[in-house]
């Protein structure tokens, strides 16, 4: 099974985070890294920051699964755990990404960075695809999304699907898990910006 790490708003979040683990461990899709990065110190420099949370906190997770709910994009710690997911190290190398919509937010686009079969499989219904190249698209169609995976959607050399909580069962998240593995030696990560440094 691949190890996985969720990132997401602890205080907001926490049922779905626990609902997805569930179908994956009665599944036996993936195991559970996750572990609260809360007690971080913003006083640190960024690398230093993101070394801690990329060789302690990530550092046998293979893929991060973002949790995006009504205030993700507003935390820190999530920042740091997208930033260090994405950060090829010498040691514990760049983590593919997988994003969920969570249901406490209106946004109900998707995107199936692994072509048709994820299409076929997790999207039967849309029978006609629009190509997104502009920020200020993606900034409309996802204003709930992180910065930094903005940044990286709409990167040509980045594969990161975006799929809405009720998509999820144990057949489409068994193949994004095993597909946002296959593909993230090949992710070219955007890593430009620089980290949060507050709730905001």
């Amino acid at each position: 099974m691949h190890r996985v790490f969720i990132s997401y708003h602890h205080d907001n979040d926490q049922p779905y985070k626990e609902k997805l683990v569930e179908i994956a461990e009665r599944n036996s899709i993936f195991v559970d890294m996750s572990v609260d990065t809360g007690d971080i110190t913003e006083d640190l420099d960024d690398e230093h920051i993101r070394k801690i949370i990329r060789d302690n906190y990530l550092r046998d997770s293979t893929v991060t699964i973002v949790l995006v709910g009504t205030d993700t994009k507003h935390r820190k710690h999530v920042d740091w755990e997208i930033h260090s997911s994405m950060y090829d190290g010498v040691v514990n190398k760049r983590s593919g990404i997988l994003v969920i919509n969570l249901p406490t937010i209106p946004d109900s686009s998707c995107q199936a960075a692994y072509g048709e079969e994820e299409k076929k499989l997790i999207h039967p219904e849309i029978t006609t695809w629009t190509s997104v190249d502009a920020r200020e698209e993606y900034e409309r169609l996802y204003p709930h999304m992180p910065d930094r995976i903005i940044d990286n959607l709409i990167k040509p050399k980045v594969t990161i699907s975006v799929v809405p909580w009720y998509k999820i069962n144990a057949s489409t998240l068994r193949f994004l898990i095993d597909m946002t593995f296959q593909n993230r030696s090949n992710c070219k990560y955007d890593l430009s910006r620089k980290m949060k440094r507050a709730n905001r």
